[in-house]
């Protein structure tokens, strides 16, 4: 599953090298440490990206709903479905705008309509590469549906459907545990806020902890932990459908 190039992925690498020096400040107390902690922003750039994709699949799966829905209206005003999606792509530009991925997505579908590839092809190709399972089986249908020569219209009306009641499947638990979600942020950074008012307040406190094998390998468990619960608490506040 691969998505474009984002500028966005800087800011992940920036806030792994500052949990990185976090670490190495507040649990072992080291420049050292913050350098031996650097490739942390590794795993953590690769999971903040996961949570992007997911998130970026379930924007586009709204889109896909929308653009299919204007499929819909066209044909319904007797144009052929590879006519229908030349007009969805005008739609969504108008809805999304022009750098959306819908319209990147639907652009590359007209693209390769004008080169004679099967529409379901090209359907497939988008599901696939966005990871959306709904458009991969819709595409499936559509394959299946235009060899045995089935109703286009009802087949695109049930899609909508189905996509229209997982979205509101997916809203309704997002309200449901949006609290819950911001409960887990904040006790993500209770630790850090913990042992730093500590350090300040009552300088030398955890010294005994610093600077020798018993304290290393305390505070590396310690850590660990942490990073596990973290973990824990990421995919417990974000449910898939």
């Amino acid at each position: 599953m691969s998505f474009r190039p984002r500028m966005a992925d800087i800011p992940y690498f920036l806030q792994g090298e500052i949990i990185a020096a976090l670490f190495g400040w507040l649990f072992y107390d080291s420049l050292f440490a913050v350098v031996l902690l650097s490739p942390l922003v590794i795993p953590w750039v690769l999971f903040q990206k996961s949570i992007e994709k997911k998130r970026r699949c379930r924007q586009i799966g709204i889109q896909f709903r929308d653009a299919i829905y204007s499929v819909l209206t066209g044909l319904k005003a007797g144009y052929s479905v590879e006519n229908a999606f030349f007009e969805a792509e005008k739609d969504m530009k108008i809805l999304y705008g022009a750098k959306s991925d819908i319209v990147f997505y639907l652009s590359r579908i007209c693209k390769g309509l004008k080169n004679n590839i099967a529409l379901e092809k090209l359907m497939y190709s988008f599901g696939k590469e966005c990871g959306n399972t709904d458009i991969q089986d819709f595409a499936l249908v559509f394959k299946v549906a235009k060899r045995n020569g089935g109703n286009m219209t009802e087949i695109i009306e049930r899609t909508i459907d189905v996509i229209s009641q997982k979205i509101n499947v997916e809203k309704e638990i997002d309200v449901l545990i949006s609290a819950k979600r911001f409960e887990a942020k904040i006790m993500n950074v209770v630790p850090f806020f913990i042992i730093f008012y500590i350090s300040i307040s009552s300088p030398g406190f955890f010294d005994v902890l610093y600077h020798n094998p018993f304290g290393i390998v305390l505070m590396s468990v310690c850590m660990f932990v942490y990073i596990a619960a973290y973990v824990m608490s990421e995919r417990i506040v974000n449910i898939d459908v």
